[in-house]
């Protein structure tokens, strides 16, 4: 994003330089992270989220009032914000205190204090894990992926939206601490069981590259779990890197979002600059472009699925919008609303609606996501390979 600083948690507060495009996830990175990551600013920084196109934007002043109105009156801020916010039908519309923006700021560095897992809602309603982190916690205790999450601390998770789900997990604001306890209740199959965790500090490696054949030409595979500092330019590094000959297969799947300038940087290894995305805040039309010198000529096929969020989900929309890849998979998630936080008296920080992003067509990716060129379920990266074999890609 040229012209612009990218700055981050509280040392960003206050500097009207500083803007920064956010798609974090609320739910796959959340539940990895034992956390609800978010970002804070003094209406500089930008954070993408889905929410209902018809929400009304809050109003900020309203929320910043009612904090200090609390303070002054020896009260809580931030749940004098929160009540605001949660009155103002902005559905993902939050309230975070200082502590929840340092987390967030450590998990934008590819470290975060969690259990080590991720999950999603299943099509029967289940809460599945999807995801365990080598050595983690979780791992440790011996949750596997497939695994169902029963409950958390005692309480069901039947029928609670995921983000509730996380929010257990992660704790309450005091709780949510390295050494801190968490007690599952899971399903295998007809074995039930019960499993106390304890949080800890872990890392993540968001981009894992590997070749998918002996042959010299044989195709790469780029794996991205995220969009946190540094990922972009891994992804170009990797993209570089590759035999002259072999095509690129680019997983974006369960893929929760992160840092969209990361994204944008991701994108500049595939296009020679040019259009990646459009978006608005408060009516005003602004513009995110690739860099120049990216690869125009090697096949490219993007795998898609419906964990496939916001930062991914605009990663892939440019893509495919600029007929640079074939997309193959299932209906990403379909998040793209645009949130600025604010700081509120107190220290915390409001995230409030202001607008969407659309990808290079003029798509809305909200509450739509993005339909990939070439449908496929379980067998989705087979599919995807021999759709990259076909472009002259390997295999």
């Amino acid at each position: 994003m040229p012209g612009h600083t990218h700055r981050f948690g509280p040392r960003g507060l206050g500097r009207g330089a500083a803007l920064t495009l956010v798609f974090a996830s609320v739910l796959a990175t959340a539940a990895a992270t034992g956390s609800l990551p978010r970002k804070d600013g003094e209406g500089t920084e930008i954070e993408a989220r889905a929410v209902s196109s018809t929400v009304a934007p809050v109003d900020r002043e309203e929320v910043a009032h009612a904090a200090a109105d609390a303070e002054a009156d020896g009260k809580s801020g931030t749940d004098a914000a929160e009540e605001v916010v949660s009155r103002s039908g902005d559905r993902w519309g939050a309230v975070y205190d200082e502590r929840e923006y340092e987390e967030f700021e450590r998990a934008l560095d590819g470290t975060y204090t969690g259990v080590g897992l991720s999950a999603r809602r299943t099509a029967h309603g289940d809460v599945a894990v999807t995801r365990v982190q080598p050595g983690g916690p979780a791992d440790r205790a011996g949750v596997r992926p497939g695994d169902l999450l029963r409950s958390v601390d005692g309480r069901t998770v039947a029928k609670r939206p995921v983000a509730e789900v996380v929010a257990l997990l992660r704790g309450d604001r005091e709780e949510a601490a390295v050494g801190t306890e968490v007690a599952l209740g899971l399903r295998r199959g007809a074995h039930t069981w019960s499993a106390t965790l304890r949080r800890a500090r872990l890392s993540t490696e968001p981009v894992t590259v590997r070749r998918l054949g002996p042959d010299p030409a044989a195709a790469v595979l780029i794996k991205v779990a995220a969009f946190t500092k540094g990922t972009g330019g891994k992804v170009r590094e990797a993209v570089d890197a590759a035999p002259v000959d072999a095509g690129i297969l680019l997983d974006l799947r369960e893929n929760s979002g992160g840092l969209v300038a990361e994204a944008v940087t991701a994108s500049s290894a595939f296009l020679d600059g040019g259009l990646v995305a459009t978006y608005d805040v408060h009516g005003e039309e602004r513009a995110l472009y690739a860099e120049p010198g990216g690869d125009t000529e090697r096949p490219v096929v993007v795998l898609v699925d419906g964990g496939t969020m916001s930062a991914a989900e605009l990663l892939t929309g440019a893509l495919q919008d600029r007929g640079r890849a074939v997309t193959v998979g299932s209906r990403t998630f379909g998040k793209g609303s645009v949130q600025m936080p604010s700081k509120l008296p107190g220290g915390s920080v409001a995230e409030l609606t202001v607008g969407q992003y659309r990808t290079p067509a003029g798509r809305s990716v909200e509450g739509s996501g993005i339909t990939p060129d070439v449908g496929a379920g379980p067998e989705a990266q087979k599919r995807a390979e021999t759709v990259l074999s076909g472009l002259g890609g390997g295999s």
